[in-house]
């Protein structure tokens, strides 16, 4: 079953991460073109912010090499940019593995927005199936860091956390407003059930039930798989 999801990867080397830093006011949206050379051309497409504080951006950034203005509508510009960088010198001192960050350009997965952060990027991309998320998160997890924003199956939003039943829904939202999982706790197992009408026992299940769901779709997915 594919899945769509919209996440983050915070890492300060990624290509443009210091153009987005210097020209905060843009946004600025990077497609990669693989016909060319060893590394692909950057096709970075700016919303907004200063022509002038932009390409000064450009111009004083490590990892920029010649570039050209292709075209230009309104508030919006698209420029070719040639890295300056090997992938070596760009990522390497970051990223541990480099030969696992190029097998990922094999993986059964499409890459389909970047939006350069000052932190990072953010991205949006399809993947064949739940092994093929979990080898790209898994691999910026133990690399920098991967955020996870939100998961589609099969056109339907599924934000972290979704899949709860209703009273798995209804226990958490009921056990988080009465405070029991405050520190110090302002409420116990036996008060939740009271408010809920059902057992203590019934209200302990259904929490453990939301709590393995919530794990499942938000730390699983981005985490190593633990060693057996």
């Amino acid at each position: 079953m594919s899945l769509v999801a919209e996440f983050e990867i915070h890492c300060d080397a990624l290509p443009l991460v210091e153009v987005a830093k210097e020209a905060a006011e843009a946004t600025i949206t990077l497609d990669l073109q693989f016909a060319h050379g060893e590394r692909p051309l950057f096709l970075a497409t700016a919303i907004g912010g200063s022509r002038t504080a932009i390409e000064g951006a450009f111009a004083a950034a490590d990892d920029v090499g010649a570039w050209t203005l292709i075209g230009r509508a309104e508030e919006t510009r698209r420029y070719q940019i040639e890295p300056a960088l090997s992938l070596e010198a760009q990522l390497g001192d970051d990223v541990d593995d480099l030969a696992g960050l190029e097998a990922l350009a094999t993986a059964d997965a499409v890459i389909e927005r970047i939006e350069v952060k000052s932190d990072g990027w953010q991205q949006t991309g399809w993947f064949a199936d739940r092994n093929a998320f979990t080898a790209f998160s898994s691999f910026w997890q133990r690399n920098c860091g991967f955020q996870l924003h939100r998961l589609t199956r099969d056109r339907e939003s599924e934000s972290p956390g979704d899949g709860l039943t209703d009273r798995q829904d209804e226990a958490l939202r009921t056990a988080y407003e009465l405070g029991y999982f405050d520190i110090p706790r302002r409420t116990t197992l036996r008060e939740v059930a009271s408010e809920l009408g059902v057992s203590a026992s019934s209200v302990s299940e259904r929490l453990r039930r939301a709590q393995t769901q919530l794990i499942r779709e938000t730390v699983a997915t981005t985490w190593p798989p633990l060693p057996n």
